[in-house]
Order: structure tokens, then sequence, then C-alpha cells
């Protein structure tokens, strides 16, 4: 039997935390014990179906959000206040998140409730995406989540931002699993970073987990931080492993970095699973949702909230599911004291640069997801003023903290554009920038869920409406360029980054242009000193862009 990850996390909590007496420690212990429980278990050739209840502690796509955020109702992160999403929003206006006000509210449930009762678990996109994550590599969220006795995690598509290298160091540094049945190492055929399945006995029930990744990885950034790797489908690799882990569990539970819509198909095609915590499509689902047989739970992003699944058993048959995922309100939940200081010392090195002001808002600037972004046409049209490029392009993203009125630090700006992709120009007809409006119509709708990758594509100096309900090619109509009918045949200056070069989300056109000059500049150094140029900056004027969604 290999060590225990939460053996293990009592060494990281006791070199690195000691002699504080506080909750990671002490849960830690009894994580361990209900860990070692399982793997003795396992040993067993039958063992009588169990009773007993549990409680999942659970976040998802936390993108490097280690500190709180301001936060009001309507667009406050990438995916709440999105017109192109179904309704969420924050109820009101505060503070929310960080992890000191989540170690408060972990503590809580696990007083409440006894630490051998609960299992605190991660669905993925957790260190990435943020300044401070950046210039650690990922390593300041891995500390973190050591320091707070997390127990599981399954790698989102963003876990790979650094590079499949930096991803196996962060597990040497990590006291806990970080998994995805669904990713093998193309050299060897197995699972990336071993098994992907765990059994943990808690509360007296033995609870199997099994991670799945996201499938599209490798069409979401640069593909080749992953090229070792392959990631196929969680749905088929659930197949495989579901049978085995319902033969060790009383309950199974399938951690899932593939969005609310496949982790529904997922509960609908493949019998055995009773629980499916899930990650990547930033939805706050609670009360659990049945869909067949399980009960499917999300818990937002960027640990706003805390999801708490309440699961109880009877001779190894679930009886009770009951679920809440609070928002966690500095207000409501106070910062956990050695936790703060804990972020405190991992952003001491870095604070001058992490909190340079660069310039003001003057009002709340947006990131949208699924319509068109205020934020993103903001950085358009500040990459066409430095290229002089007529249309700007970029990735419909889906994290992210809008910027609230008041000043603009540097980290708010890279919880925004936090990758190291360089500013290309280069010219594209106007039947190739339809082609590009035609791909994201299908990568909204794209018939099977499966195929969605990515957001709307984000546009500067363009015009267009689009009807997710019509065929392939009649989907985009009225397309104006800078107040002009497109031309099909006139070229336009453009200008974009080298991701989409390489044709993230599908966006293979990008490299049909003619013309095409990479610049040495990243696009967040480039925006970053015309925010500065600028001094005070304005919600843009909105974008006339006019999305049908689908019936």
């Amino acid at each position: 039997m290999q060590a225990s990850p939460n053996t293990d996390s009592i060494t990281f909590s006791t070199r690195f935390l000691a002699p504080w007496r506080w909750l990671a420690l002490g849960s830690a212990v009894l994580a361990a014990a209900g860990t070692l429980s399982s793997c003795q278990s396992n040993s067993r050739q039958s063992v009588a179906s169990a009773s007993g209840s549990f409680t999942i502690l659970h976040t998802n796509d936390i993108h490097g959000r280690h500190r709180p955020f301001t936060v009001s109702p309507g667009n406050a992160t990438a995916q709440t206040g999105d017109p192109g999403r179904s309704p969420s929003s924050f109820e009101r206006a505060g503070r929310v998140g960080g992890f000191a006000h989540l170690a408060r509210a972990v503590q809580q449930v696990r007083q409440a409730r006894g630490a051998a009762n609960v299992l605190l678990l991660d669905g993925g996109d957790t260190f990435s995406d943020d300044l401070l994550g950046n210039l650690t590599k990922g390593a300041a969220n891995i500390k973190l989540m050591n320091a707070l006795g997390y127990q599981f995690m399954a790698l989102g598509n963003h876990d790979f931002d650094y590079g499949t290298a930096r991803t196996r160091e962060l597990q040497q540094l990590a006291r806990f699993p970080m998994r995805g049945a669904n990713v093998t190492d193309r050299a060897t055929g197995q699972p990336f970073l071993g098994e992907p399945a765990q059994v943990f006995t808690v509360g007296g029930v033995r609870v199997g987990v099994l991670a799945l990744a996201y499938h599209n990885t490798a069409q979401t950034g640069n593909p080749d931080n992953t090229k070792e790797l392959a990631f196929g489908s969680g749905i088929e690799a659930a197949r495989r492993y579901v049978p085995a882990l319902r033969a060790r569990a009383d309950v199974v539970v399938i951690l899932s970095h593939q969005g609310t819509k496949v982790d529904e198909r997922l509960a609908r095609e493949v019998p055995g699973i009773d629980l499916i915590v899930g990650a990547h499509s930033h939805d706050r689902i609670a009360p659990p949702r049945q869909v067949g047989n399980a009960w499917v739970v999300q818990a937002l992003s960027d640990a706003a909230v805390l999801g708490q699944l309440t699961v109880q058993v009877k001779a190894g048959k679930i009886t009770s599911v009951e679920g809440i995922a609070p928002t966690l309100w500095t207000t409501e939940y106070p910062a956990y004291t050695k936790l703060a200081q804990l972020v405190d010392s991992l952003r001491a090195p870095h604070k001058a640069r992490l909190e340079e002001v660069l310039a003001t808002a003057t009002g709340r600037i947006g990131r949208q997801y699924k319509s068109a972004s205020p934020f993103d046409q903001l950085a358009g049209e500040l990459l066409r003023e430095a290229t002089g490029a007529e249309l700007a392009f970029l990735p419909g993203v889906g994290y992210g903290v809008s910027l609230e009125p008041g000043p603009i630090t540097r980290e708010m700006l890279y919880t925004l554009l936090p990758h190291p992709s360089k500013v290309v120009t280069l010219e594209l007809t106007g039947a190739q920038v339809r082609q590009l409006l035609e791909q994201t119509a299908t990568n909204q709708n794209p018939g099977d869920d499966m195929a969605r990758v990515g957001g709307l594509l984000q546009t500067s100096g363009l015009n267009w409406t689009a009807d997710l309900n019509q065929s392939v090619g009649r989907r985009v109509s009225d397309v104006r360029v800078n107040g002009q009918p497109l031309d099909a045949q006139r070229r336009y200056r453009v200008v974009t980054h080298s991701g989409m070069l390489t044709g993230i989300h599908r966006y293979t056109t990008f490299a049909q242009g003619t013309n095409v000059l990479k610049l040495d500049k990243g696009v967040t150094e480039v925006v970053e000193g015309a925010l500065r140029k600028r001094g005070t900056v304005a919600l843009p004027t909105p974008a006339r862009v006019h999305i049908v969604t689908a019936k």
C-alpha cells in the first residue's frame, strides 16, 4: 500500500504550520485515519454494507483566487450576471471568498459534523489564472490547499497551464491526489499521475471517489503543454472504472471537471454512480439535482461559495441527500487567522508587484462568457490602438473577476488576462472573418455536449448577429466592420494572440491568414501599458452583438 496522501498532509501541516493548533492538523489526523481504514477494509474479501452519514465539502474552479474579492448583483465574475447563461448572480454587494474565509467555513462544518465524517474535495482549475499563481507556478494555492486538508482533486484544463512537467511537480508538493481517469500518458498508456480512484471511510461509510478531467483540454490552451498526454471521454472512462469501484464502496462519487451538461449525460448513461460533484461550467447547483439515479452538485467558482453535501446511508444504500452552497461573505465567515497569515506570507515576496495600481475604473467593467464581454471589448480596443488593426479577436474564456469601480491593480488585470500569449497581427478576408463567427456559433451549439468548447468569440470593431437555431453556414448575419458591411473579398487588418493562431477553441482559420507578424510583447503587457497611459477607464460602448440562443 502506498503512503496515504492524508498522512503526508500531517507532515506538511506539522512542518510548515507547527505549533499551530488549528483545523488542518486535527482534521488531517482524522482524515488520515479514515484513509488508512479504507485501505485496510479493501484488503478484506468481504465487508458488510455500512450504515452512517457523511458530508462532502466541495469547491471547484478556484482559478488561483486566494483572497476575497468585491461583488455586487449582476456581472461580478465571468459566469455570473452573463445574459448568455442561465440566470446567476450574487444577491447583494460585499466581499466574498478567499482561503482564510473558506477555512473558517470548513472548520465550522468539521466541528459540527466531526472531522472523521467530512471529506474535502476540489473539482479542478485550481491554481492557475492568477498573478500569484503565475509567479509561483501554482505552488501558492497548493500550499493553501495542503494547509486546509484537501483530500482529492480532479484535474481541470487549466491545471496544465504551466506544462505537464510542472503539474507533476505540483503533485509532489500536494498532500492529496490530483487525478483524471480519462487523462493518460502517451508513452505508457497509464493514467496520468496514478490511480484515479480512491476509497475513503467517512462517517462509517466507504466512499469511492473517481476523478474525471476535461476531455477537450488540448483545445483550450497551449497544445505544447499537454502534448505528452491523451484526453479521452470521461463517460467512457467511467464505464471502465465504476464497476470495480462499486464493488469496493457503499457510495460512488464522480469528481468531474466536465461541465454540467456532460455530467447530466454521465448520470443518465453510466449505471452505478450515486453522486457527481461537478466543475468547469461554474454552476451553483444546490440543492442537489437528481438526474437518473445520481445526484449532481456544483459550487460556482473562485472559492466564492462552499458546497456542502450531506448523505445518509443505511445498509449500503443512500436514504437521504441534502446539499447547500452558501456564499462565503467575509462578514459572515471571519478570516481564520493562521490561514490569513499563510496567505500573507505567500504574497509577501511579490506584494509590490501584485498590488501596484495601474489605472482607475469609473464603473464596473465585466467579464462575460456566453455574450459580448465588456472587458474583452476594452482589451480589444487597446490592442487595436497599439497595432493599428481594424479588428481584434480574443477567445471567450470562462474565468475572471469583473473590475469594480475604483483602483485596478496588476493582479486584478491578471485575473482576466493571466496567460503569456503574444500579440499577433495578420490579415484575414471578410469571408474568413465570417468563418470565425460561424465557428463560434458551432462552439455554442455543437449538437453534442461533448463537443462544446469555449465561450463566445470576443471581438472589437465588429457588430454581428448569430442565430444558433439556423443551420451551419446560415447562422451569422448583419456583420459590420466599424459600421460598414463586411466585404467578403476585402482583406482586414486583425490583431489577436498566439494562442488563437494555434487554433484553440477550434479557431483554425487564423492559421490561414496572411502577413502574419508575431510580436515580442504579451497581450497582458500591452494592455497594462495602455491602462497606465489612460489612467482612467470607463465601460466601453457596448458592441452590437446579438446571439439568438438555441431553443
